[in-house]
């Protein structure tokens, strides 16, 4: 992915103190450890609005190692981690501002990037590294702990920067939804519908958020021709990772097709691929279309 000498974004905040880390270094000691592992598994990560549980405290008890309690700062980066993910936001504001002004004729409320390590706080409640890249909906901020990538490199081999940029990128779908009105419709089904239902919409909502990430890469290489040979490769192999169906398997064995909440492999790596081959955010409906 072509990202150097490019203008960062202003709208990040560095929470982690001590510099960070480059690009490709080990995981070592700031890695998630078991607990984290497990939390991969359940939650499914990327993408996930791990807001329910932010709120109702159910992550708090899951310790990360060499865990720090971290403050605001109001830092901007200055490594290589931290500043790839400065430059991947300002891409993608660069692409929405321009989309929600020209096709949808109102102003896009650029969201926050905080950096962390180990623990921060949030308008959802404890934000902690176990649970991944998230959104909180309450603050509409991202929240990410760069180690993460290595984590998505070492245990599911799906390294590189554009599978970095596409998580970056599907977080900020989510914030496309909450703007758009897709997550309070999901959130205002919760104890309306079953479960089953309830977990169908989740799918339906982080494939739309894989659509989203498509349209932002369409744009992104078609304005500041940012895709290099493989980097489409990257992201759909990072979709491929995390599906619910692949990571059950790995976690368990088989599948529970009805307790899905992001979608199968092959649907994830559907809906990214949408996106970046039209750019056009009409075709994103999900909730429309019984061909997921």
């Amino acid at each position: 992915m072509r990202w150097q000498g490019r203008k960062g974004s202003s709208n990040v905040e560095d929470r982690r103190g001590g510099g960070g880390r480059r690009m490709g270094g080990t995981a070592g000691k700031a890695g998630l450890g078991i607990g984290g592992v497990i939390i991969i598994v359940i939650v499914m990560l990327l993408g996930g609005d791990p807001s329910a549980l932010l709120e109702g405290g159910a992550i708090s008890s899951v310790q990360t190692e060499n865990q720090v309690t971290t403050t605001q700062t109001n830092e901007q980066p200055n490594d290589e981690m931290g500043q790839f993910a400065s430059v991947v936001l300002q891409d993608t504001e660069d692409v929405w501002n321009k989309i929600f002004k020209e096709e949808l004729n109102t102003d896009y409320p650029e969201p926050k990037l905080v950096l962390f390590s180990g623990v921060t706080s949030t308008a959802c409640g404890r934000g902690e590294s176990a649970t991944g890249p998230f959104y909180c909906p309450a603050d509409q901020d991202i929240y990410i702990d760069l180690t993460f990538f290595e984590e998505l490199q070492n245990r599911f081999g799906a390294g590189g920067d554009f599978a970095a940029a596409y998580v970056i990128a599907h977080e900020v779908g989510h914030h496309i939804q909450k703007q758009l009105g897709a997550s309070d419709y999901v959130n205002s089904q919760r104890g309306k519908v079953s479960e089953t239902q309830q977990n169908e919409l989740s799918v339906r909502l982080e494939l739309q958020a894989d659509f989203y990430a498509g349209v932002w890469a369409h744009y992104a290489d078609k304005w500041k021709n940012v895709v290099e040979e493989g980097d489409i490769d990257e992201a759909l192999n990072a979709a491929n990772a995390i599906g619910d169906d692949r990571l059950q398997k790995q976690a368990q064995g088989y599948t529970v097709p009805e307790s899905f909440t992001h979608g199968t492999s092959a649907q994830r790596k559907k809906w990214f691929l949408k996106g970046y081959q039209t750019g056009d955010i009409r075709q994103g409906d999900t909730f429309k279309t019984n061909d997921l």
